[in-house]
């Protein structure tokens, strides 16, 4: 009975043996799988991004113009006095009247921005007596007064009434008017035309280069596009002048058309 209890045991102790073994091996397949299948992963992620070693790069040009439909120019009011809200209420005079000038023009709030605000002490300097050793104190610096500044821009979407506008504006105590521009309201659809032109420029750029080298385009691997550009418009600046002042000549305003370019860069894979 006992060498009946023995031999059962050994053929137990096998049968276990047996059964480690075969788990062992399955989790060492499992694992050569998970491994396999991310090293092949790996493979076609680092493929993807190469790029080909035979391509092409052409340049194309597109360009559309358009009439300007608004104007933009700035004024700034500039106004000193011998402390900051004596200065303030003077430059917030000067530059109200201004702003109810343009409203009364038909010129809406949103359109009228104000850009800068500043209040500045101004110095005066003076010399010190040197002493009888040769040393001579560095100048005495004394606050005057204080300058204020205000800097408002406006947007004329009637164009007619631009010059008129800059008269009117310089002979209302500015110190200065300036930075005229026209724009064009649809400007974000001239600029795809424009890139459509030149997109399609260099297609035909591309197109013609292939058939001369006896290549054929597959596909396009690279691209990039500088756009804007303007023609430059002209300016207008007025010297200071009271709100009592002579109205001034209205000057015209030429404004012409502004051109819209797009340059592009398109690169392809050839075969």
């Amino acid at each position: 009975m006992d060498d009946q209890s023995s031999v059962q045991k050994i053929i137990n102790a096998s049968r276990s043996v047996r059964k480690m073994g075969a788990l062992a091996l399955g989790m060492l397949a499992l694992f050569l799988l998970v491994g396999t299948i991310s090293e092949l992963r790996s493979y076609n992620y680092i493929g993807a991004g190469i790029q080909p070693a035979d391509t092409i790069t052409v340049t194309g040009e597109g360009k559309v113009t358009a009439i300007p439909d608004t104007a933009t120019f700035t004024f700034t009011v500039d106004e000193t006095a011998a402390d900051v809200a004596t200065a303030q209420t003077k430059a917030t005079t000067a530059g109200n009247a201004v702003i109810d000038y343009l409203k009364s023009q038909g010129i809406a709030d949103t359109d009228i921005q104000t850009t800068d605000y500043n209040v500045n002490p101004q110095y005066e300097y003076s010399s010190q007596i040197c002493a009888n050793n040769g040393y001579c104190p560095p100048q005495k610096q004394t606050i005057s007064g204080y300058e204020v500044t205000q800097t408002v821009s406006v947007k004329v979407t009637d164009i007619t009434k631009a010059g008129d506008l800059l008269a009117g504006v310089g002979s209302r105590g500015v110190s200065d008017v300036s930075g005229l521009t026209f724009t064009v309201a649809s400007q974000d659809a001239l600029d795809a035309q424009a890139r459509d032109k030149a997109i399609a420029d260099a297609q035909s750029k591309a197109k013609e280069l292939a058939g001369a080298l006896g290549v054929s385009l597959i596909r396009v691997t690279g691209f990039s596009e500088n756009s804007g550009g303007v023609v430059p418009m002209p300016m207008y600046a007025a010297e200071s002048g009271g709100a009592e002042s002579a109205a001034a000549v209205a000057p015209q305003i030429p404004v012409g058309q502004n051109t819209i370019t797009s340059d592009v860069s398109v690169t392809y894979e050839i075969r």
